[in-house]
């Protein structure tokens, strides 16, 4: 009995284990049922806890997106605590009643805020002024920002102007290297011309820029021919491969040749053209009857300059200007990127800013004439006729490079040849000659110019003494030459003497002496 009761208990134990105790488990029933001992002894049943093979849990990826969320939400509830903790110390250190900011701004703010209450009348009875006056100050300075922009806007928009690139129209000769150069020419025709005028432009110029606002009737008065070209690669003229002072002035002799212009002929050089001026006297003097400039440039590395003349030069300038011309001299590549995003942008600007310069009053007073905007962007549009940065940073390079020459090499020296053992015995015979440049040279300066400061011409002055400079008060860069009939006549009449109008049918044209005759009647003159 003590077995068979041993046995049942222990039956009754294990049923009691294993039956359903009511447990619930992630809401289901733990399901075990009671065992009998046919077989088999338990039915297997699958646990809850775990998963079939068949049903793997795959968590998908976080993307990188969700990445840079969570990373932007993280920093931005850190700055956000970050700032609640600077603002919570501002409050319990510098506006609390005993600090030193306080005491010393409470009684002016007090002050200031009574005074001020004045202004709480003209608000409505039902608005309270602590926060009525923040909306309408931050409404205001709203207000106030967006006028500025407008105005701003409407103020540019009357400078910017599309760029338009008018149909060929220039007249063109053959060189002999094959290329072809555009020029202009006004005045009176060849066969009555008393004189022959050949005008090089600058920079950011074409054919069409000569004497800015010449009269062709005063032209005829004194008999010129005004002749304007266009440089290598600017208008229509070719570009050259390899082009430099020297080529510049072959190019000239080659232009009055295929005109007909047999005898000697003036150059007038202004701005950064005189550098074509200059190459011209150096490398065809025999050609050249004399030379007008008009503010010339002067390359401002030449060596021979003093520190004097260096430095008033130099001080004129801008800094965008110096940087220009330290990159033309070392990396001329540099000056596409300013090129490209001023005069070759496609929209019209003013001259100050898209050449960096600084101008004096009466120059300002000038280009903001209708007058001088008109000629200044056509002269332009037909500058950049073709597109490109290479004439212009060609043309930059060759101011501030070295030209192959000194203006010290253009002044008038006594050359004499023979000389040694034999001729200071008396049996050698000593021929001399004149070196340099023979005909005459004026200057026109403005002593407030600031383009190409007076220090300039007072360096070429030194160092050639025969040149005639003309000092012009309170006249600028552009003020003496661009649109002044008065200053063109005085010019002529300097240069030329009286008017003598165009030549008769039967009346030959001036010989190649004229320039060595009027070099005479100015040094008798001086004398």
């Amino acid at each position: 009995m003590a077995d068979v009761a041993v046995a049942k208990s222990w039956r009754d134990e294990l049923a009691s284990l294993v039956e359903d105790s009511g447990i619930r488990f992630a809401g289901d029933a733990i399901g075990i049922s009671t065992p009998t001992f046919s077989a088999p002894a338990f039915e297997e049943k699958r646990s809850v806890f775990e998963s079939p093979a068949t049903e793997e849990v795959t968590e998908e990826p976080e993307s990188f997106r969700d990445q840079i969320e969570g990373f932007a939400k993280a920093w931005g509830e850190m700055l956000l605590e970050l700032l609640r903790g600077c603002r919570d110390v501002v409050q319990q250190s510098l506006l609390t009643e005993e600090s030193y900011i306080v005491q010393k701004t409470k009684g002016p703010l007090a002050e200031a805020s009574k005074r001020l209450s004045v202004l709480n009348e003209f608000l409505p009875e039902d608005r309270d002024p602590v926060h009525a006056w923040p909306v309408i100050f931050f409404v205001f300075i709203l207000a106030f920002s967006a006028l500025s922009v407008k105005s701003k806007q409407d103020a540019s928009g009357k400078l910017v102007k599309e760029m338009y690139i008018h149909p060929p129209s220039a007249t063109r000769i053959l060189l002999p290297d094959g290329r072809h150069m555009a020029y202009h020419e006004i005045g009176v025709p060849l066969d009555r011309a008393r004189y022959s005028v050949i005008a090089p432009h600058g920079f950011l110029s074409s054919r069409l820029g000569g004497i800015p606002g010449v009269k062709v009737s005063l032209l005829e008065e004194f008999g010129i021919r005004l002749v304007t070209y266009d440089l290598p690669g600017f208008g229509e003229s070719d570009p050259h491969p390899e082009r430099n002072l020297n080529s510049s002035a072959l190019d000239m002799q080659y232009l009055a040749d295929a005109l007909g212009v047999n005898s000697k002929f003036w150059v007038l050089g202004y701005s950064s053209g005189a550098i074509h001026a200059w190459a011209a006297m150096k490398f065809i003097p025999n050609r050249v009857a004399g030379v007008a400039m008009f503010s010339p440039f002067v390359n401002p590395y030449e060596s021979s300059m003093t520190k004097e003349e260096l430095t008033g030069t130099w001080n004129k300038w801008t800094r965008k200007r110096k940087l220009t011309y330290y990159l033309a001299r070392r990396s001329p590549k540099f000056l596409d990127y300013f090129y490209r995003r001023t005069f070759l942008s496609g929209k019209h600007g003013q001259i100050d800013k898209y050449l960096s310069l600084s101008l004096g009053q009466k120059d300002k007073t000038l280009i903001s004439e209708p007058a001088f905007e008109e000629f200044w962007h056509r002269d332009v549009e037909e500058s950049i006729r073709q597109g490109s940065t290479k004439p212009f940073i060609e043309e930059a390079a060759l101011q501030v490079s070295n030209w192959g020459f000194s203006l010290v090499d253009l002044q008038v020296q006594e050359k004499c040849s023979g000389k040694g053992i034999l001729s200071w015995l008396g049996y050698g015979q000593v021929k001399c000659e004149l070196t340099g440049f023979l005909g005459p040279v004026h200057i026109w300066q403005g002593m407030d110019d600031q383009v190409v400061p007076p220090q300039m011409t007072d360096y070429v002055a030194r160092i050639l003494p025969r040149v005639v400079v003309h000092k012009l008060p309170n006249e600028g860069h552009f003020s003496y030459l661009f649109f002044c009939d008065e200053c063109h006549r005085q010019m002529f009449q300097t240069i030329f003497g009286s008017p003598q109008g165009p030549l008769e049918e039967s009346t030959e044209a001036p010989t190649e002496d004229d320039g060595e005759q009027e070099a005479a009647n100015l040094d008798l003159a001086a004398e």
